[in-house]
Order: structure tokens, then sequence, then C-alpha cells
């Protein structure tokens, strides 16, 4: 009696059969690790450049005084007016916000006005900066004013970790890599096999077509798994990246890498079932890919991105990824702790897949 077919060595077999293709394919590799890798490279050695300081005002300040008048026309200093208290302390403390300035106005006499401003330690050359724009201007205020002072400063520190350029250019890298991965990657696969008759082939063999299915997915899973272990410990050792909680912030950055992954092979499921021919496959492609590279914080926040054009930023699905890996790196937050954006891909996943399922063809 012979025994039943097993579907699951198929799988595995295929998994392994697709992951060797892989590992040969040379648009594979510099996708998924080189492009990343430069950028992160590039920023890494780069640093800092470009600096706009954020300064919170603090709840209650007297906003129409001199000094915070003169600091909205100062193009180093970026205004932040719309936080809670306990929103600023905590982002003090990330390094997100740089200082927090109090104006009041002297109930005592002279100076007009008394300004505190508290620095944040994680922001040590930006602090600096800020200090020599303060006091440049408070002298500016004090010498065109016949009283004796119109404004005094007092300054202190709170202490907060080091935000570098890293923290924020990596996860974005690294969420660029598992989209060109999910989509790039599996469009091409696919419909090399419909085109080339390897899938009509296996109808005649007892493999489900599920088993193709699963064996590619986990075979670019795998090698997207690779790819993610090698830029963040790239990042992390070279460039000081941070993972907060350490290997379980490393271990939670894999399982949202994988998440993101197969989410993007839902739109390479597409592609694949779309496409005509294999050279419309670029262009079906980078219409999915380009927007979201540019778009989806990839290289710098979304906040930047004129008023129009920042729902649609935050309609797209790398976006909550970026966004979810950049809370578990640096903020030290769970899975659970990023539901919302794990909600929203998933949303996205099942959207696509039940797009791929109307689309996709097996021959």
């Amino acid at each position: 009696m012979s025994k039943p077919y097993n579907n699951t060595k198929a799988t595995l077999a295929l998994a392994k059969a697709s992951f060797r293709s892989i590992m040969r394919s040379p648009s594979a590799v510099i996708f998924t690790l080189a492009f990343p890798l430069i950028f992160i490279l590039v920023f890494g050695f780069l640093g800092n450049g470009g600096i706009k300081v954020k300064l919170a005002i603090a709840p209650g300040s007297d906003v129409q005084n001199p000094i915070i008048k003169a600091l909205e026309q100062n193009t180093v200093v970026k205004l932040i007016t719309d936080k809670e208290p306990a929103e600023i302390k905590a982002e003090l403390e990330k390094g997100h916000i740089d200082a927090l300035i109090e104006v009041k106005k002297n109930e005592g006499g002279q100076p007009a006005y008394l300004a505190n401003v508290q620095y944040t330690s994680a922001s040590i050359d930006k602090g600096s900066i800020l200090k020599s724009v303060l006091n440049n201007l408070l002298y500016n205020l004090n010498s065109k004013d016949i009283k004796p002072s119109i404004a005094e400063l007092h300054e202190s520190t709170v202490q907060g970790r080091v935000y570098r350029t890293i923290d924020f250019i990596l996860p974005g890298q690294l969420g660029f890599s598992l989209l060109s991965t999910g989509v790039f990657g599996t469009a091409f696969v696919f419909f090399g096999l419909r085109q080339n008759l390897v899938i009509k082939r296996f109808f005649a063999t007892p493999v489900k077509r599920s088993s193709i299915v699963f064996g590619e997915c986990l075979a670019r899973i795998g090698f997207a798994l690779l790819g993610a272990i090698f830029i963040i410990l790239i990042g992390h050792f070279f460039f000081k990246f941070t993972l907060i909680n350490g290997a379980a912030t490393f271990l939670n950055m894999l399982l949202l890498s994988v998440i993101g992954l197969i989410v993007f092979m839902g739109f390479g499921f597409v592609v694949s079932g779309i496409a005509k021919s294999e050279s419309t496959i670029p262009p079906i492609s980078n219409i999915i890919t380009l927007p979201q590279f540019l778009l989806s914080g990839t290289f710098f926040s979304i906040d930047a991105f004129p008023g129009w054009l920042q729902p649609i930023s935050r309609a797209l699905p790398l976006t909550y990824l970026n966004d979810a890996m950049r809370s578990v790196a640096f903020e030290g937050a769970g899975l659970w702790d990023v539901k919302h954006q794990i909600l929203i891909l998933i949303i996205w996943g099942i959207g696509i897949y039940a797009v791929a399922v109307k689309v996709f063809k097996w021959e």
C-alpha cells in the first residue's frame, strides 16, 4: 500500500529550492541588502546634518511676548505649541524635543519677562545651538529697549537618550528592503513560473497549489529575515543604532518584519496577476513601491510634508511599519503597544490578498 503524498515535505522542498534561487539572484541581493546598506552607511557617516532645533512652548506661557515673536522668525528654531506637559516631558527624555521654554510676565517689575528653558541632554549639539540663538536674541531685545532689560533667561537640563540620525533612517531602510523584496521578488517569480508553465506542470503531480505558494512565501521570509538581521546588526554595532531592550527589541523588529513582508507579498501577487509581460512588471511595481518609498517617512518625518499630503502618507502601509519599527527600537514599545500600526497592516493585508485572489492566474 503506497503512502499518502506528504505535502509538508513538498512545501519545504519548494522553499529550499526557491531560497537557493533567491540567493543566486543579483537583483534580490541588491534590493534587499545592497541599497539599504548603502543608505545606512551614507547617513551613518553623515551624522546630523541640516539640524532643526525643536523647541516646545510650555502651556500657559505668554505667547505674545517679544521672545516668542522673535523665535517665530528664526529659521533654525521650530516651535512646538500643541503638546501637553506630560507629553512634552516624555518627548524631552526621548530626545524628540530638544528644549522647553516657558515665558512669563515678571510681576515683580524688571525685567519685563522671565524665560525658563529646559534642555535635554540627549541633544547636546542642538542645545548649544539653541543657547547661542537665545543669548543672541535676548541681547538684541535688551539692547534695543531703553529699560535696563526686557527679559531674563534661566536654563536647566533634562536627562534623555541620544536620538541619532541612524535611529530614524535604519527602520525606514529596513521597511524599504521588505517592500522591495515582497513586491518585486514575488511578482517576477510567480510570473516566471506561470509563463514557463512550471505551475501547470505541477498540476500533474500530487503537489497542492497551497504548497507552491507557502513554499515561495517561506523562502522569501527566510531571505528577508537574513537581510533584516544583517541590517540591524550593522546599524547597532557600527553606528550605535538604538535597541533599547536589547534582544527583546531585536526579536520584536524581526516579528514586525515578517508581518510587513507578508503584507507586501500580497502586492507582488497582484502585480504578477495583472502583468501581461515581464517588461510590464517593473513599471507596475514602481507605481506601488515608489510612492511608499518617498512618502512613508523613509528618509524624513512625515510632519515635514505639506498638510494636504500628510493624509496620503498616513494611508500607506509602509508608514505604519516604519512607525512601529521606530517605536519598538528607540522607545522600547512592545508589540501590544504598536497594535494600532499592526492592525492597519493586517487590514491592508486582508484587502490586498482579496484583490490578489481575484487577479491571480495559474497559467
